[in-house]
This record gives structure tokens, sequence and C-alpha cells, in this order.
């Protein structure tokens, strides 16, 4: 199954000021992050982000802030998978409400909130795309334990670029033109 972006809906979670200093190859994830913001952002591609516990880990880091499309909604939360929280799964449920039930994941940590988000939007009948070079933990030896066990929950592993040109579909058009320069 390949992406569409009349379907999707790009979940960004918890990439936090406090949190991030300690993610294994932290700089790629927040680069890849903003790739696929100004991919979703170009495309009208509904983002949604996640903070977890903004009063003790801080907000979004300050570059991933400034790439957000201004329609970004951004939702604290307590739970470590975002679909237990009330607010993030009502705006879920809403977007695949209106046929967005393409649900494309990057963040931190993937083996926490990234894998128990995922599992359970899958559960929830989304088709979960978990971004493998835009999620990260403190150690790759969990990022690989996260990816095995979403693979055997049946969620894509897919990367920034096959999500960008899936999403895209095709080359000769503007779209194309204007997000190229970012994959040079």
């Amino acid at each position: 199954m390949l992406l569409d972006a009349k379907r999707s809906h790009l979940l960004v979670v918890d990439l936090q000021e406090r949190l991030m200093p300690a993610i294994h190859d932290g700089e790629s994830v927040v680069r890849n992050t903003k790739i696929l913001l100004a991919a979703a952002a170009r495309l009208d591609i509904p983002v949604t982000v996640t903070e977890q516990y903004p009063k003790g880990l801080g907000h979004t880091v300050q570059p991933v802030r400034e790439a957000l499309p201004p329609e970004a909604v951004t939702l604290a939360k307590t739970t470590f998978s975002s679909a237990r929280d009330a607010g993030i799964a009502e705006r879920a449920a809403t977007l695949r409400g209106a046929g967005l039930d393409q649900l494309v994941v990057c963040g931190t940590e993937a083996h926490i909130c990234v894998l128990q988000s995922a599992i359970e939007f899958k559960r929830m009948g989304f088709d979960v795309f978990v971004v493998a070079d835009a999620v990260s933990s403190r150690s790759p030896h969990s990022v690989d334990a996260a990816c095995a066990r979403l693979l055997h929950a049946g969620c894509h592993w897919v990367t920034t670029e096959m999500v960008a040109f899936e999403w895209l579909g095709e080359a000769a058009t503007e779209d194309f033109r204007a997000l190229a320069p970012l994959f040079k």
C-alpha cells in the first residue's frame, strides 16, 4: 500500500527541548521531521504535534516549531500513547472521519510514545506508517526493538523520502519542483 496525500495525517510525537539532547541521532530526526513538515505544508496534509508533559520536558524544539504549518495543532499529553489522550484521539477520529485514514508518525521515543501511539492507532483502524529516519530513542537498541514490534503489529516502516515521494506521486508538478531541493 502506498501513501496518498489526500488520505494522510502527520503525527509528530514529543520532539521536546529537554528530551532531544539525549536522543540518539536527534539532529537527523529533527532534520527529517522538518522535511516531512515542509511536504505536509505544501500538500495541505494536516499536522498534529504532541508534547509529553511540557511542564517537565519543555515544548517542541525550536527548529520544528518554526517549520510547523500555520494550521498545525499542538496538544499536550501525559499518556504515553497519543491515542489514549482524549483530545488527540478526538482530533485523529475527526480527521479519519474526513477520509484521512493514513497516519504518518515521527518523533520520540521510538520504543515508548511512538510505539504505543502507532499500535493503538492501528488498532483503531488507521493504516500507520512510522518514519524510520525521523524516529529515535536514547538507545539505538530501543529503536531496533520498536521496529520489530511495530512491523509485527502491522505498521509500515518507511523513510522520509518514501513518504514525500509517495505523497507527491509524480515529478512533473509544481509541488515536486518546490520540494525537490529538500532531497539534495
